[in-house]
């Protein structure tokens, strides 16, 4: 597993790899709301954001984005997931940074129990307003 900072040839794999495993993840929410967010995800977040991306082999298989200490995204491409590359991107932030915060949907049970075992502990339950869907604020801190 190879993770290396994301280059702008790889966006598209990236816009692919989030907007595949939101809807499969975020049931809940409509797909179509997934989809409107596409722009923005292109050309305001990820350009905006630390991003590292994770390889098998040479193919792009997942990706984290980082503003500051807030992971905002981290995906791992659907056939490739639980196979450990969300849990080596999780550490190689780890490694960066000496505390992160986060927010992940409630109804994301999968999501919520990564987190948990990668030491985050939820501090507070908040409401997203963009999808009316309740979501925990979880934090690490480097102890």
């Amino acid at each position: 597993m190879k993770i290396e900072v994301c280059n702008h040839n790889e966006i598209d794999a990236l816009i692919d790899i989030w907007y595949q495993g939101s809807i499969q993840s975020h049931h809940f929410i409509s797909k179509h709301y997934w989809y409107s967010q596409k722009y923005e995800m292109r050309n305001k977040y990820i350009p905006m954001s630390e991003t590292y991306v994770i390889y098998h082999q040479s193919k792009v298989v997942g990706f984290v984005s980082m503003v500051d200490n807030y992971l905002a995204a981290l995906f791992i491409d659907t056939p490739y997931q639980r196979n450990g590359y969300g849990k080596e991107l999780i550490n190689f932030i780890k490694r960066k940074k000496s505390n992160i915060s986060l927010k992940v949907y409630t109804k994301n049970k999968s999501a919520v129990a990564f987190y948990k075992k990668n030491d985050f502990i939820i501090k507070e339950t908040l409401l997203d307003e963009n999808t009316n869907q309740e979501e925990y604020l979880m934090e690490w801190n480097k102890t």
